[in-house]
């Protein structure tokens, strides 16, 4: 027996002895968003919807790996319509994106968790010609149960950072195995081919990022412009997509350097935690509105919660600067793309380890500013609120950083194309 074998085996025991925590997490994760109690014999391999065709399947495991697979999908669908297109999530949040963008289009379950006979069962069941990973979803009694199947396996929009890469390496084995038996590896980056070069990928396939091709949605504008309305004629400072700490950081700046009369609208990243940063707002006394009340903002509230999901890409487009989410405390960012492709300016803070090199490529384009801290962001919020001309010019180098970025969906389906050729 080989080291991976040994090490796949003593991985899948311990998945076995967390059986129990695994089911009492679901339960748990079930109290705030019910979804989490709706298809759980999914995960374990056992499905009611069946195949009417054969199966292209694509597992994107939340809501950012799902919107990042959008143009791969609907290329895939429209080059290909004599395969079912089957996409898995792991969340729910990722599945109702997956709804909202796919439904009518393709068939929706939940990958089963990583046990030998569940994903046996799952491949089974769905008998898949291809099956495509977005960005670093390795499961590896999967990629050992497509081998054994002959199920050709591609890891696509491959993106792996230093930190990741660092974990992945401290169980060397059992990652070179998995890498190995992947048909396909086909990264974000050359920074991202050498990564999993080291980790023991082979003939790894650079392509660009997928989700430089993402558009807006449909109807992102005209909901952009009825936030418009309900801001007002103020100027408008967004916090996209923040994560735990963040909020009270940018808060604790503002009290320190106010933004007024400019409006700050403040989105977490996580749905679970609108009513946590909703009582965050109310102990500090703060006077806000709530996306979901569907209410004007009056002329007195300087602060309003982006409650909702799906409308990232209106937010952007209804703002005049942005902080990028997770980058204050060390997160790694959201992704900054997609504010880019809505001509949002973009404020951004230390920590860009998910998207270095979007990163450092925005900078250079002018499309991004780099700030150290809250304060630091609030410093620059005001200074550039007041120039408008600069706003612009971040604008448009912003929709010119896209631009000089597109095409990975086309050089990534060819790759898919090729693997389905080869059965």
């Amino acid at each position: 027996m080989t080291r991976g074998a040994l090490l796949r085996r003593c991985y899948t025991l311990f998945l076995w002895v967390a059986l129990p925590v695994v089911l009492a997490r679901l339960w748990w994760r079930g109290r705030m968003e019910p979804g989490y109690r709706l298809h759980v014999a999914e995960r374990f391999g056992r499905y009611a919807v069946q195949p009417r065709k054969p199966v292209i399947w694509l597992h994107a495991v939340s809501v950012g790996e799902t919107r990042a697979a959008e143009p791969l999908v609907r290329l895939l669908a429209a080059r290909h319509p004599e395969y079912e297109l089957l996409i898995t999530q792991m969340t729910v949040a990722g599945r109702d994106t997956a709804e909202a963008l796919f439904g009518g289009l393709a068939t929706l379950a939940y990958l089963p968790y990583d046990y030998p006979s569940a994903v046996r069962r799952f491949l089974a069941h769905f008998q898949p010609r291809l099956g495509v990973l977005m960005e670093t979803e390795i499961w590896f009694n999967l990629v050992q149960a497509c081998a054994e199947a002959g199920v050709p396996l591609m890891l696509a929009n491959a993106r792996l950072s230093e930190k990741s890469a660092r974990g992945y390496a401290a169980a060397a084995a059992l990652t070179r195995s998995a890498l190995q038996a992947l048909s396909a590896v086909v990264s974000q980056t050359l920074a991202d081919a050498q990564r999993l070069e080291r980790l023991g990928a082979r003939g790894v396939e650079v392509a660009g990022n997928l989700k430089f091709d993402v558009v807006p949605p449909a109807g992102a504008t005209a909901r952009a412009a009825e936030f418009r309305r309900r801001y007002g004629p103020r100027k408008v400072f967004l916090a996209a997509s923040t994560r735990e700490g963040e909020e009270e950081a940018i808060l604790d700046a503002l009290q320190r350097h106010p933004l007024e009369p400019a409006l700050v609208l403040i989105v977490p990243r996580h749905p679970q935690r609108f009513t946590e940063v909703a009582k965050l707002f109310e102990r500090r006394r703060l006077e806000f509105v709530r996306r979901s009340d569907e209410l004007p903002v009056p002329s007195g509230c300087g602060l309003v919660l982006g409650d909702s999901m799906g409308e990232m890409a209106a937010y952007y487009a209804s703002c005049d600067l942005a902080l990028i989410g997770g980058s204050l405390l060390p997160f790694g960012a959201q992704n900054l793309i997609e504010a880019c492709a809505a001509g949002a300016p973009l404020l951004i803070g230390p920590s860009t380890y998910n998207f270095a090199q979007a990163t450092a490529e925005a900078v250079e384009y002018g499309a991004a500013l780099p700030v150290a801290d809250a304060d630091r962001a609030v410093a620059e919020a005001r200074r550039l609120l007041g120039d408008e001309t600069a706003l612009k010019a971040m604008s448009l180098a912003g929709f010119a950083f896209c631009a000089a970025h597109r095409g990975a969906t086309e050089r990534t389906a060819a790759i898919c194309e090729r693997l389905l050729a080869s059965r």
